[in-house]
C-alpha cells in the first residue's frame, strides 16, 4: 500500500474521531496507584466502606467494627450503581438516589486481627466477624445532590438513605414459585418471607424508578454436604455447596445438611423501591434462578416491558423476560407488580445469524413430569436444567445484556471462557480458550424485543489487536489507546444522543498479566469506596481504596 493510500486512511480515522459523540480525550493505557480520568475531568470519593448512612451511624473505626455499627454504614467491595433522579425521568436533576450494591466482602482488608485473612479451614472465623460480613454484604440507598458547582455530595443521613443487608433485610418471595415445598424452611413455612440478599453483583433500573439487585454466586456461601440431599440435581448445577466461607457455623440456613432449603431463596433478582425506604424488597421468581448479573429493561413498542440478563457462568445462558401486562405511564403503583408474572425465555444461536428465544414453559418440550418438572412454579427453580434441555447455547460468561434504547439494537457482553476447547465451539462463542471476550449484537425483528426471534452478529471480539493469535477484531477506527481486554457497558445513561456508547474493561485474572488495557489505571485500587466524577467523567463512578 503506498503512502498516499496510508495517509488518506489516518485522515479517515482522524475525521471519524472529531465526529465522535463523546467528548473527551484518551487516557493512556497504563497501571499504577493513580486513577486517571480524561483530561479536563476529575475524580473525588463521594463515599467510602463505613462512612455514615443511616442516622446514628458511628464513624468508621477499623480496629472496633461490629455489625451493629457496618448495618447503618456504607457497605463493601461496590458493583453495580444506579441513578434514580427525585424527579423520575427528569434530566439534569441535581438531586438524586444513589443505588449501590456491594457484592462481598474481602475479609484479608477488612479485619486487621485476620493477618492477612482466613486459612483454609476458617479457623480464625467468629460469630461477630461472620455478623459485620453480612452487615456490610447487599446494597445501600443514599440521596446525593449537587453542591451549588459541578460536584456530588452525600446528603447527610437523608430519610431517604437505606442499607440493605444480608443479615437482618427481611424480603418476600413473589412469582409462580412464591410458597413452593422447596422454598421453605423452618424460619419461613410459608415459603414466602426470606432475610437477605447475598454477592449483588450488576443489577438495573426500571421505567416506574425500582431498584434490581441481581444475585449471582450465591453457592459461595453455604456449606455441607451433596451425598443424599434431597436437592443434589438442582444444588449440582447451581455449584451448591461453594463452601466459599464458614456463615454456615454460625447460621444454620447457611448449612444445606441443617437447612436443606434456604439455597432455593438465593439466585433470583430483588426489586427494590428506592424512594420509600419501608418497601418490602421484593424477589421475583418469574425472572428465575441462576446466577444473574444484572438486569437491564426496556419498554417494547407495544408496552410490555422487556428484561435481559446472564447467568455469568461459562457455558451458561442468556434469558429475556417479557411481562404479562403492559406498562401504565400514568399510574407508577400499577406497574409494581409487572415481574411477577410473564415468560422468561433462552438464546440459541444459529450459524446463519439468526436466533430463536425459547420459552421455560411447563408441558412445552422437554419441560415435563418425565423430566423432573410437576408444574410452572417448578421450573424458575432449576432454570439451568429448564435450560439444559431446551438446548440453548452455552455462552462465554454472558454478563451485562444492554438494550440501546435510541436503535433498539441490544449488546451482549460475554466476559471469557478459558475453558472453552476446539470440541465445544459455536456459533457466537468461537474461539477456543478464550480469555478476552467477547459482544455480540441483537437486532429484534421488527424492532419487537418480545418476539421469538431475532437476528445477531458478532460485534467485537477483544484482545489485543497487535497479536493475531488472540483472534480479536475491531472497528478500524480503534486507536491504540482504546481496545480492551474483555467487554462490559457503562449504565443506561451513558448512551449518546446517536445511541453510541462507550465500551470500558471488566475486572478479571486475564488484566493481571496485561501492561494495557482501557480502565486498567484502576487496577490497582480496592472496592472500598465510591468515586463520583465531575464534568462528565466518562470513565463513570467507579470503586476505589479508602
Amino acid at each position: 500500500m503506498g503512502s498516499s493510500a496510508l495517509a488518506l486512511m489516518a485522515l479517515a480515522r482522524e475525521a471519524r474521531a472529531a465526529a465522535s459523540p463523546f467528548g473527551f480525550a484518551e487516557i493512556v493505557h497504563g497501571v499504577d496507584e493513580t486513577h486517571h480520568v480524561a483530561p479536563g475531568h476529575r475524580a473525588e470519593i463521594l463515599i467510602r466502606w463505613g462512612d455514615p448512612v443511616l442516622p446514628g451511624a458511628p464513624d468508621f473505626d477499623s480496629m472496633n467494627q461490629s455489625a451493629a455499627a457496618q448495618a447503618m454504614q456504607f457497605g463493601y467491595n461496590n458493583d453495580y450503581i444506579g441513578f434514580l433522579p427525585l424527579a423520575l425521568g427528569a434530566d439534569g436533576a441535581e438531586r438524586g438516589l444513589l443505588c449501590i450494591n456491594h457484592e462481598y466482602t474481602s475479609e484479608e482488608e477488612m479485619f486487621p486481627s485476620l493477618d492477612g485473612g482466613y486459612d483454609k479451614a476458617f479457623s480464625q472465623t467468629t460469630p461477630e466477624l461472620v455478623a459485620i460480613e453480612l452487615a456490610a454484604h447487599g446494597g445501600t440507598i443514599l440521596e446525593i445532590a449537587r453542591d451549588g458547582g459541578d460536584a456530588w455530595r452525600p446528603v447527610p443521613y437523608s430519610r431517604r438513605n437505606r442499607r440493605i443487608t444480608a443479615g437482618e433485610t427481611e424480603m418476600i418471595l413473589t412469582g409462580p414459585t412464591a410458597g413452593h415445598g422447596l422454598l421453605k424452611t423452618k424460619a419461613d413455612p410459608s415459603g414466602t418471607r426470606v432475610i437477605g440478599t447475598i454477592n449483588n453483583c450488576a443489577g438495573g433500573t426500571t421505567p416506574w424508578g425500582t431498584y434490581l439487585m441481581a444475585e449471582e454466586n450465591f453457592h459461595y456461601y453455604f456449606m455441607g454436604t451433596l451425598e443424599g440431599h434431597a436437592e443434589a440435581r438442582n444444588y449440582k448445577r447451581y455449584g451448591v455447596p461453594g463452601d466459599g466461607c464458614a456463615w454456615g457455623r454460625f447460621h444454620d440456613r447457611f448449612d444445606i445438611e441443617k437447612e436443606s432449603n434456604e439455597a432455593n431463596r438465593f439466585g433470583w433478582l430483588v426489586e427494590v423501591d428506592p424512594p420509600d425506604p419501608a418497601a418490602t424488597p421484593r424477589k421475583c421468581t418469574a425472572l428465575g434462578r441462576f446466577k444473574h448479573e444484572g438486569a437491564e429493561t426496556i419498554v417494547n413498542s407495544d408496552g410490555l416491558v422487556v428484561a435481559y440478563m446472564g447467568d455469568d457462568q461459562r457455558f451458561d445462558y442468556l434469558y429475556k423476560f417479557v411481562s404479562a401486562r403492559r406498562v401504565n405511564p400514568d399510574d407508577r403503583a400499577a406497574n409494581m407488580d409487572l415481574l411477577e408474572s410473564g415468560t422468561l425465555s433462552v438464546a440459541k444461536f444459529h450459524a446463519d445469524g439468526s436466533m430463536i428465544w425459547l420459552p421455560l414453559v411447563f408441558e412445552e418440550g422437554p419441560l415435563t413430569l418425565e423430566n423432573g418438572f410437576e408444574s410452572q412454579a417448578d421450573v424458575p427453580i432449576e432454570t439451568r436444567l429448564a435450560a439444559d434441555l431446551l438446548a440453548a447455547t452455552p455462552m462465554d460468561r454472558p454478563e451485562d445484556v444492554q438494550p440501546n434504547p435510541a436503535t433498539g439494537k441490544v449488546y451482549v457482553m460475554l466476559n471469557n471462557n478459558s475453558r472453552r476447547k476446539e470440541g465445544d465451539l459455536n456459533p457466537s462463542n468461537d474461539r477456543p480458550y478464550n480469555i478476552w471476550g467477547q459482544i455480540v449484537e441483537i437486532v429484534p425483528r421488527g424492532g419487537d424485543h418480545a418476539a421469538a426471534t431475532a437476528d445477531w452478529s458478532l460485534l467485537v471480539q477483544c484482545g489485543d489487536p497487535k497479536d493475531a493469535a488472540t483472534g480479536a477484531v475491531w472497528n478500524e477506527a480503534t486507536s491504540a489507546n482504546s481496545w480492551s481486554p474483555a467487554p462490559t457497558m457503562p449504565p443506561p445513561t451513558a448512551w449518546a444522543g446517536s445511541g453510541s456508547r462507550p465500551i470500558r474493561a471488566a475486572g478479571g485474572r486475564r488484566r493481571r498479566a496485561l501492561p494495557t488495557g482501557f480502565g486498567d489505571w484502576k487496577l490497582k485500587a480496592r472496592a472500598g469506596a465510591l468515586v463520583a466524577c465531575s464534568s462528565g467523567c466518562p470513565s463513570g463512578p467507579s470503586s476505589a481504596a479508602r
